[in-house]
């Protein structure tokens, strides 16, 4: 099963990979706050992820690792 993993130290809630998902499954998480004040992404549905990588190759904070 694929599925991404983000950085919360590193994710500053920019919101583009939550753009450039295909599959429309990757949300900032309003819930929680990291250490710098922002509100970092989240995989809302880990079953539909297709390890396309675009949410990583457009993070640009290098916040995303692609598990396949």
């Amino acid at each position: 099963m694929s599925r991404i993993i983000v950085d919360e130290k590193y994710c500053k809630g920019c919101g583009l990979c939550v753009d450039a998902c295909p599959q429309h499954i990757i949300a900032l998480d309003e819930g929680t706050i990291n250490a710098k004040g922002y509100h970092p992404a989240r995989l809302m549905d880990e079953s539909k992820c297709t390890a396309c990588t675009s949410c990583a190759l457009m993070c640009p904070d290098v916040a995303i690792t692609v598990e396949r």
